[in-house]
């Protein structure tokens, strides 16, 4: 699933990203607000989903090389938190949907988990 069809079934906004970026395919989702978990369980080509706004989402999906994060129930980052996206160009969206809900949605258009 690329980027695009994750932002548009999510219904999400696009805080940093391009045309180029939203093309990324991904294989897998993550949602969680333990980035122990995160760390634990996500490879590359995967989008995580939190409620966290904080500089170690970033640096965690960047040591994880992450592609896109999508930040859950309206939650909008800082100016710092979408520099340090830019900068390692990890795309940004933000949804209304709650933490739940989202995954479900993904899940829903066939989007799904790392199994161990």
């Amino acid at each position: 699933m690329k980027i695009r069809e994750i932002k548009e079934v999510l219904k999400a906004n696009l805080l940093v990203g391009s045309d180029e970026t939203l093309d990324q395919e991904i294989v897998y989702a993550c949602g969680s607000d333990l980035m122990s978990d995160v760390l634990a369980f996500v490879k590359e080509q995967t989008v995580l989903l939190t409620g966290l706004t904080n500089p170690q989402v970033i640096r965690t999906a960047e040591l994880l090389d992450v592609s896109a994060i999508v930040f859950v129930r309206g939650k909008m980052p800082t100016q710092d938190i979408v520099d340090m996206a830019i900068e390692r160009d990890i795309v940004l969206l933000s949804t209304d949907y709650t933490l739940f809900e989202a995954c479900g949605k993904l899940y829903q258009a066939g989007l799904r988990g790392r199994r161990k």
